[in-house]
């Protein structure tokens, strides 16, 4: 059965509006897990647009569910996984200028350092795991740097509709089943909502599904409680 990890970056997006502490980042986790949440995600970007370094120590601190980090290979970042020692990292691309994450890592083209990243990671017994496009190419270079597990990248399977989504949807699964194959984790993420989940969450040895901005928004009319324990049904 494959598990729900619950990304609140746009909870620490509201709050940000006014920076007035509020709402505040464990409360929103401590809902969260209520809800029936497997784990919490937060992606502590280098521009820290809404999760910053307080808020990861805090996660970690309160101890509310296992903590899956998501960061960009940048040695302050990853100074401060290596000081916090999250559960879970997941590496991923990261662009200033971007309104999300925009695609998976170009691991080819920074293989040294994705390597090197990984090795320090899996010193302080953190899961590492790489944010790649779902092409059998991208999982075996994510193998042969030594990451625990992918999150394969969902955002164009959920921006399209029709025989495109249903190409999509073969992606995955070729890319899942060569995750597999390699010994590795297979988790997934990004544009995931109550809608278009379903396919994805049947893919064989799916274990990870990565969803916040579709559960954020439905928090606002539900409560985060109930929105989280929607996704979590939906899920299992």
């Amino acid at each position: 059965m494959a598990k729900l990890g619950v990304n609140i970056d746009h909870v620490a997006t509201l709050r940000q509006a006014r920076r007035e502490g509020i709402p505040d980042i464990v409360k929103a986790a401590k809902a969260v897990a209520a809800g029936g949440a497997d784990s919490i995600t937060v992606h502590l970007r280098l521009d820290r647009r809404h999760i910053n370094e307080k808020d990861v120590y805090r996660l970690k601190n309160e101890d509310i569910l296992p903590l899956n980090l998501e960061m960009a290979a940048s040695g302050e970042i990853i100074e401060i996984a290596l000081d916090v020692r999250p559960a879970m990292v997941c590496i991923v691309p990261e662009k200033r200028q971007e309104l999300t994450t925009e695609g998976g890592l170009d691991v080819a083209s920074h293989r040294d350092l994705l390597r090197e990243t990984a090795s320090k990671l899996k010193e302080i017994e953190s899961e590492v795991s790489f944010f790649v496009d779902p092409s059998v190419e991208s999982v075996r270079e994510a193998a042969s740097c030594g990451a625990d597990a992918v999150e394969l990248h969902t955002g164009r399977y959920a921006n399209t509709s029709g025989s495109e989504r249903e190409a999509e949807l073969e992606k995955l699964k070729t890319a899942a089943a060569e995750t597999l194959k390699l010994g590795m984790k297979l988790n997934a993420g990004h544009g995931l909502n109550y809608d278009n989940l379903v396919p994805v969450r049947d893919i064989e040895g799916m274990n990870d599904l990565n969803i916040g901005y579709s559960i954020v928004c439905r928090s606002v009319f539900t409560g985060l409680e109930n929105a989280v324990r929607e996704m979590a049904e939906l899920i299992r």
